[in-house]
């Protein structure tokens, strides 16, 4: 069917004023088909296209309200304009309820059709703009599932290429004596790990723009036991986290932060072969605008005066993390061992 014709249904069991009706829209462009009831009307919807149905209330079995359920229950129902002699308003109550775009007094004055053309050429750009922004958010919402497939395939690939580095990073460590130089290679691969963990985490993730931060550090928690395992160290790794979610920045921040801490404790916290416990705890404050992580430990203890251990290395990616969270870095008093505590802001999801 041709755009440009507009198909009108005009239900009424008046075959004297349905004829007026006709001849009138039909002068003004419309094709009109005509119902005498109910069921003549919902049968010439369902087997042709029709713009916009004009209901007449009375009908020779129940009333237009009837046909206006019936339409209701159909996925792609035209916009119906009601139309009754009736002077209760609430007839036009009832039927704007019910799903009718507009509604019309019947009278015989040539008024009457005037008001009804006017009332269907609005509900049939109504009808229009409702389905052109229908086709619109379609169209986004597949762009946007588009895009969030392809960013899930991007960090499942991320994920893939970097633990191919720790595998490189591993050969090569492997292939050196120099026990300093094959420490350092290790901690660089729990670095490489741990942001790994967070495309793995995208990769499944609903959205991607978060990650469910205490999930991703239960995961980071087994990759750093089997690390400081392969290094010879056999102290034990807690993880006591809240459920939280975070954007992915912080949480690659969060992660590279907790590898430096629990890597640091295993390495100066239990020297000489000693094994001990390594504690991570993760909170929320009541109030949900900020978290505290702590990382601590029963070795033989730092306040974090003075120069730090080993190349400092670590203290400088912990604090440079700890700034990229804009986060607050306390050394907290202990009677033995080490006790370090990073409290961040939590942004408004």
């Amino acid at each position: 069917m041709p755009s440009s014709i507009r198909r009108v249904l005009y239900i009424d069991d008046d075959p004297g004023m349905a004829r007026l009706v006709q001849k009138a829209l039909t002068r003004r462009g419309y094709e009109v088909m005509l119902a005498g009831d109910a069921a003549d009307g919902l049968r010439l919807v369902d087997e042709n296209d029709v713009h916009v149905v004009a209901l007449d209330h009375f009908l020779p079995t129940g009333t237009g309200l009837d046909v206006l359920a019936a339409l209701r229950q159909q996925a792609d129902a035209p916009p119906v304009v009601y139309v009754t002699a009736s002077a209760e308003t609430t007839v036009a109550v009832q039927a704007l309820k019910a799903g009718a775009i507009d509604y019309v007094p019947k009278t015989i004055e040539i008024e009457f059709i005037e008001l009804l053309t006017s009332a269907i050429d609005q509900a049939i750009e109504t009808a229009r703009l409702r389905r052109a922004k229908e086709r619109a958010e379609q169209e986004v919402r597949e762009a946007r599932d588009r895009a969030e497939a392809l960013l899930s395939e991007v960090n499942h690939r991320v994920a893939n290429s970097l633990a191919m580095v720790v595998s490189l990073v591993r050969l090569q460590s492997n292939s050196i004596e120099d026990k300093a130089c094959r420490a350092a290679l290790a901690e660089t691969q729990a670095r490489i790990m741990a942001i790994a963990g967070v495309h793995r985490r995208l990769y499944t993730s609903s959205d991607v723009r978060f990650v469910a931060l205490d999930e991703y550090l239960l995961g980071l928690a087994d990759d750093l036991r089997s690390s400081m395992r392969q290094a010879g160290s056999f102290s034990q790794l807690q993880l006591a986290a809240q459920p939280l979610t975070v954007p992915t920045d912080r949480a690659v921040a969060i992660g590279v932060l907790v590898t430096e801490l629990v890597t640091n404790a295993f390495k100066y916290a239990y020297p000489d072969g000693q094994n001990g416990e390594v504690r991570v705890s993760l909170r929320t404050e009541a109030d949900n605008q900020a978290a505290e992580l702590a990382v601590e430990d029963d070795g033989v203890g730092w306040d974090g005066t003075g120069g730090a251990k080993g190349t400092g290395l670590g203290t400088r990616i912990v604090r440079s993390m700890v700034g990229v969270l804009g986060g607050e870095l306390q050394w907290l008093p202990r009677k033995g061992g080490t006790s370090i505590s990073v409290r961040f802001p939590l942004p408004a999801h």
